[in-house]
């Protein structure tokens, strides 16, 4: 059942999605994590402790592979990703912090195979909010959770590393 957005406890969601993700990957050998920036980048570094591999950790900002970069323009704040690790034969955890349309999804899978073959790329969220525009769907979630289309879900960091949620209107 979905939870509502004032219920969010992001710290508790991503304790949650850390064990899934540890019980079920825990033990996979040429396991690499590639954070999508922002959010997903700073739920994959702490994942990569959990599962101590901070040497395959990847970061990804998908500014220029998003299908709609003509429509939204570039984000104020592009990265270049950082791909350190094999791509090719791994078992990729591709983190997000909200997924919506899978339209980000896409785009950094597409990222991922210009840097080689992966055996299997997997999705970890710490919140789906649904409505999907392309047909993705996360391996590993903390919550589902309903918004109105006019409503943006984010994720900020303080400057202790603690998660929280915001909800704003667009």
């Amino acid at each position: 059942m979905p939870i509502l957005p004032h219920e969010l406890d992001a710290e508790a969601l991503y304790a949650d999605l850390e064990r899934q993700i540890v019980a079920v990957l825990g033990s996979t050998e040429h396991l690499a994590l590639a954070g999508i920036y922002s959010g997903g980048a700073w739920l994959a570094e702490r994942l990569a402790k959990a599962l101590k591999i901070e040497d395959r950790l990847g970061y990804i900002d998908v500014s220029f592979y998003r299908d709609d970069v003509a429509e939204k323009g570039l984000h104020a704040a592009v990265r270049p990703s950082q791909i350190s690790f094999d791509v090719e034969g791994a078992t990729i955890l591709l983190v997000d912090d909200v997924l919506y349309t899978g339209r980000t999804t896409r785009a950094a899978i597409n990222e991922l195979f210009d840097y080689g073959r992966p055996a299997r790329i997997l999705l970890a969220t710490l919140v789906d909010r649904g409505a999907r525009e392309l047909p993705v769907a996360p391996d590993f979630v903390g919550a589902t959770v309903t918004l109105a289309a006019d409503q943006i879900l984010t994720l900020q960091q303080g400057a202790d590393g603690a998660l929280s949620f915001t909800v704003n209107h667009a």
